[in-house]
C-alpha cells in the first residue's frame, strides 16, 4: 500500500453487493440449519401422571380417566379422547372436567359404563400456558391386554409443514421487530440525517413489512398449528374465532393494531420529520416521535411477553416488564448495528459523531441486556444442573458465548470509531473541483429543454455522491470500521436465531420440575391397590361381621376408597355409623379422619382421600351397630 496513493479497495458498487450477499448467505445457512434440525417447539407444560397409568391393567373399568400436568393448560372438547380396541370413542365426548386443586393441574373425562375388557388408548392434545401446543398418547387395559386397531398420527402437535411455516414466521417476526425498532431508534438518536437517506427508509419499512406479514401468517396458522395441522383450516372462521378468544390470539391481534400506529410513526419520521429544516421545530418533533415511538415499541414487545415464557411460571408480574426491557435492548443494539452497517456501505453522508452516538447506545443496551438476562436466566433455569443438563440451559450457554464474541468484535469497532474522522469526506480541492463541474453545465442550462436540464441535474447528483463515497471508501479507518461492523452483524444474526429458539424451548427449571414430578406421579405403588379384610365384633346382637377395604391406586396423592361390610351370614350389612382414620406413626402424621358416604346397602365410598407420604399406615375403622354397640379395629398397610 503506497503512502501517497492509498488503495481504495474494490469498487464501491461491488463492496455493498458482496457484503449483502455474505449476510444473506449467513442468514439462509443459520435459519436453514435451525429449521432442519428442530422439531416441533418444546412446550412449557408436560404430562406428569395419569390414572390409570400408562400400561396399567385394571380389574374393573374405571369411571373416568384423569391426566395431570406440570403447568396450566388450555383444553377443548376433544383435548382428551379415550378409544376402545376397535377405535371407537369410549369416553362421553364431553369437555374435560377441571379437577385441579392446590398446585396440581388435573383434567378428567368420564367413560361409558360397561366397557368390555381390552386395551384402551388415551390420546390428548392441549395448549400450554406459554402458547405452545402439546400432545401425547398412552394405553391401559381392562381385565387383560388385547390387540388394538387404533392408529394415531405420528405427527406431534405443532409439527409438519404447518409447524415449519409457523416457525419461519416466528423467526421473521423477531427479525422484523429488530429492524423496525432498532432502525427507527438509530435515526432518532444517532443519525437524524438518516431520515432523508433512502437506504435507511427502506431498512425500517422492510422491517415493518416483515413483522406485519409474519404476524398475519401466525394469526391465520394458529388454528391448524395447535390443531389439525392442515393448511386449509387457516381459513376456518370458527377456528379463527376460537384463536381470537385465546391469549396468543389476542396478543397477535394487539400486535397488528400497534403496527398500524407504527405505520403512522414511519410516515412522520421519513416524511414531515425528514423535511423539517427549523432546528427548534425538528427538536420538538424528535421528542414527540421518541415518546410515541417508544410507547408503540414497548407495546409490540409486550405482545411477546404476555403470551410466552414470561407470562407463566414464577414471578410473572415482574418477568413480563423485564422481558419487554430485554426485547427493546436487543432491538436497539442489533437493529442499530444493522442500520450502521447499511449506513456505512450504502450512504456517503454518515459522520463520526453518529457512529460514536451509536456506540453509547450499544453500551447502554448491553447493560440492560446483562441485568435483565441475569434475572431471566435465574427464573428460567434455577439450578446449575438445569443449566448444563437441559436443552434450554445449553442454548442459554451458547447465547452467552455469542454475546461475549459480539462484545469482543464490538471492542475492535470501538477502536476504529475512536480513529474515525470526517476530514476525508470532501477535501477543499475536491469541493472546488466539484463546484466547477457543477457550474459548467449550468451555463448551457438555458439553452436545453427542461427535461434535459432535469436529467443533467440527476447525473450531477449521482456523480457527486459517487465521488464523496469514493473518498470515504479510501479512508482506512472507515474501511476498518465497516469490516468490524460486518463481523458484528454476522454474529448478531446467529445470536438472534438462538434467542428465538430459546422462546420456543421449555425452560430448564420447568423441565427439571416436570421430570421430577413425572417420576413421582407415575411411579407404581409398592403393593398396588390396598385390599384389606378386617373381622369385627361389637358385642351386641348381630354385631359380628367383616369390613373389606379397597384403596385405589394405593399411592401418595389422591385415592378412591371403597368399604364393604358383610354380616356373619356373608350378606351385605348396613350399620348406623362407619368412620375411618389413617395414621403414619413413624412420621407423627395423623390421625387423618375419613367419613365415607353410603353408596348402597353395605357399601360406602369416599373419593379424593389424600395420602401425603409413602409409608406403613395404620388404618382404624370404627363400626357402630346400635346406639351402644361399637368397636374400633385397625390394621397396617404399606401405601406408596
Amino acid at each position: 500500500m503506497s503512502a501517497t496513493a492509498p488503495y481504495a479497495g474494490p469498487s464501491p458498487i461491488r463492496r455493498p453487493v458482496a457484503a449483502a450477499a455474505l449476510l444473506a448467505a449467513l442468514v439462509s445457512l443459520v435459519f436453514g440449519l435451525l429449521l432442519a434440525g428442530a422439531g416441533p417447539a418444546s412446550a412449557h407444560a408436560a404430562l406428569t401422571g395419569s390414572d390409570p397409568q400408562d400400561g396399567a391393567v385394571v380389574d374393573t373399568a374405571p369411571k373416568e380417566v384423569t391426566l395431570s400436568f406440570s403447568e396450566a393448560i388450555a383444553v377443548g372438547d376433544d383435548s382428551i379422547r379415550v378409544l376402545d380396541p376397535s377405535g371407537k370413542r369410549a369416553d362421553t365426548e364431553a369437555e374435560p372436567r377441571d379437577l385441579s386443586e392446590g398446585g396440581t393441574v388435573r383434567y378428567g373425562v368420564a367413560l361409558h359404563s360397561g366397557l368390555p375388557d381390552g386395551t384402551y388408548t388415551v390420546a390428548w392434545q392441549a395448549i400450554s400456558a406459554d402458547s405452545h401446543p402439546i400432545s401425547g398418547a398412552f394405553t391401559f387395559s381392562i381385565g387383560a391386554p388385547s390387540e388394538t386397531t387404533v392408529a394415531l398420527s405420528s405427527q406431534e402437535a405443532g409439527g409438519g409443514p404447518v409447524g415449519v411455516v409457523y416457525d419461519i414466521a416466528r423467526y421473521a417476526a423477531y427479525g422484523g421487530f429488530v429492524l423496525l425498532v432498532g432502525g427507527s431508534a438509530f435515526v432518532l438518536i444517532c443519525w437524524r440525517g438518516g431520515a432523508s437517506a433512502l437506504p435507511m427508509q427502506r431498512l425500517v419499512v422492510r422491517g415493518w413489512l416483515t413483522l406485519t406479514a409474519a404476524t398475519l401468517v401466525m394469526l391465520l396458522l394458529r388454528n391448524p398449528y395447535t390443531g389439525s395441522g392442515k393448511f386449509a383450516d387457516a381459513f376456518d372462521l370458527a377456528g379463527l374465532q376460537s384463536v381470537l378468544d385465546t391469549k396468543p390470539g389476542a396478543a397477535l391481534v394487539s400486535r397488528l393494531l400497534l403496527l398500524g400506529a407504527a405505520a403512522l410513526f414511519i410516515a412522520v419520521l421519513f416524511g414531515t420529520y425528514a423535511r423539517r429544516e427549523d432546528e427548534q421545530e425538528r427538536k420538538d418533533l424528535t421528542f414527540g416521535l421518541a415518546v410515541g415511538g417508544g410507547v408503540v415499541a414497548a407495546g409490540i414487545a409486550a405482545t411477546w411477553a404476555m403470551s410466552e415464557h414470561a407470562s407463566t411460571g414464577i414471578q410473572a408480574s415482574i418477568a413480563m416488564p423485564v422481558d419487554v426491557a430485554h426485547l427493546l435492548a436487543v432491538a436497539a443494539w442489533l437493529g442499530g448495528l444493522a442500520s450502521l452497517l447499511v449506513a456505512l456501505y450504502r450512504t456517503p453522508d454518515i459522520g463520526s459523531a453518529a457512529v460514536r452516538r451509536f456506540s453509547a447506545v450499544a453500551f447502554s443496551s448491553v447493560v440492560v441486556l446483562a441485568a435483565t438476562g441475569i434475572y431471566q436466566s435465574w427464573r428460567q433455569v434455577g439450578s446449575w444442573s438445569a443449566l448444563t443438563g437441559t436443552r434450554y440451559g445449553q442454548l442459554l450457554i451458547l447465547k452467552v458465548a455469542l454475546i461475549a464474541v459480539l462484545l469482543a468484535v464490538a471492542w475492535f469497532s470501538r477502536r476504529w470509531t475512536g480513529r474515525l474522522t470526517d476530514t476525508a469526506v470532501a477535501p477543499s480541492g475536491g469541493k472546488k473541483k466539484a463546484a466547477e463541474e457543477n457550474t459548467a453545465p449550468d451555463e448551457a442550462s438555458d439553452e436545453v429543454a427542461p427535461e434535459r436540464a432535469a436529467q443533467l441535474a440527476r447525473q450531477r447528483a449521482v456523480l457527486t455522491a459517487t465521488k464523496k463515497k469514493r473518498i470515504r471508501d479510501a479512508d482506512p479507518e472507515r474501511s476498518g470500521l465497516r469490516r468490524s461492523v460486518l463481523a458484528e452483524a454476522a454474529v448478531a444474526v446467529v445470536l438472534l436465531a438462538v434467542t428465538t429458539m430459546l422462546t420456543s424451548t421449555e425452560p430448564g427449571r420447568t423441565e427439571e420440575e416436570a421430570a421430577g414430578g413425572a417420576t413421582a406421579a407415575t411411579a407404581p405403588a409398592a403393593g398396588g391397590p390396598v385390599n384389606l379384610s378386617m373381622p369385627f365384633d361389637t358385642g351386641g346382637q348381630n354385631g359380628k361381621g367383616t369390613v373389606r377395604i379397597d384403596l385405589d391406586p394405593g399411592r401418595t396423592g389422591s385415592n378412591d376408597l371403597h368399604v364393604w361390610i358383610d354380616g356373619s351370614d356373608g350378606e351385605p350389612m348396613d350399620v348406623p355409623e362407619l368412620k375411618l382414620a389413617l395414621t403414619l406413626e413413624s412420621k407423627d402424621i395423623g390421625p387423618l379422619p375419613v367419613v365415607p358416604n353410603r353408596l348402597a346397602e353395605g357399601h360406602w365410598t369416599a373419593s379424593g382421600v389424600q395420602i401425603p407420604m409413602a409409608g406403613d399406615w395404620k388404618i382404624d375403622v370404627t363400626v357402630r351397630t346400635s346406639d351402644i354397640d361399637q368397636v374400633t379395629i385397625d390394621k397396617n398397610a404399606k401405601i406408596g
